[in-house]
């Protein structure tokens, strides 16, 4: 069995993307997810599966949908998958709090990717590597222009953003399987 690091884009404890931890865990265990963990109520969640990728995430988004009524986009990546973004992370020494990741769905086309990064962003810094944008903001997250609704737009794939400080945190529930 493999082990998935699984981001829900959007989730909040309360309002319209309302998906309480407690009953998502037991939903997925119902589903067939194994090991069943997760991390803060903002969506992330740690689980065994023998399914692939693209199938963890249609499955997860399946029992999401059933669950609670969410129409919520889900990507997973392994732990090695997640290892890899944190080592390629091009602003790996500045403040945790301060650096950012985005995971997006698919790699972008080449073309958006020039365009994103042509866009002036300072005093914030942005790069994109692979299926990955990487940020670090001045001031905070809340005046950060790349936010990750602007990302999606850009860059036209779906993706969900967190804290380099959760992507550290998620890894080590992963690799503790």
């Amino acid at each position: 069995m493999a082990t998935w690091l699984i981001f829900l884009r959007g989730v909040t404890p309360s309002g319209r993307n309302k998906v309480l931890m407690a009953p998502l865990r037991t939903a997925l265990e119902a589903a067939g997810f194994a090991r069943v963990r997760t991390y803060i109520q903002s969506g992330n969640v740690v689980a065994e599966s023998r399914l692939g990728q693209r199938r963890v995430e249609a499955l997860v988004h399946e029992v999401i949908a059933t669950s609670s009524g969410g129409d919520i986009p889900v990507l997973a990546r392994t732990p090695g998958q997640v290892q890899a973004i944190l080592e390629r992370n091009p602003f790996a020494g500045a403040d945790p709090a301060k650096t950012f990741m985005t995971l997006l769905s698919d790699v972008p086309e080449p073309e958006r990717v020039r365009e994103f990064l042509a866009v002036d962003y300072a005093p914030d810094r942005v790069a994109v590597v692979g299926d990955t944008v990487y940020g670090l903001v001045a001031d905070g997250f809340s005046t950060f222009k790349a936010n990750n609704n602007y990302i999606e737009r850009r860059l036209r794939v779906t993706a969900t953003t967190r804290v380099s400080n959760t992507m550290v945190k998620m890894l080590a529930l992963g690799l503790a399987t």
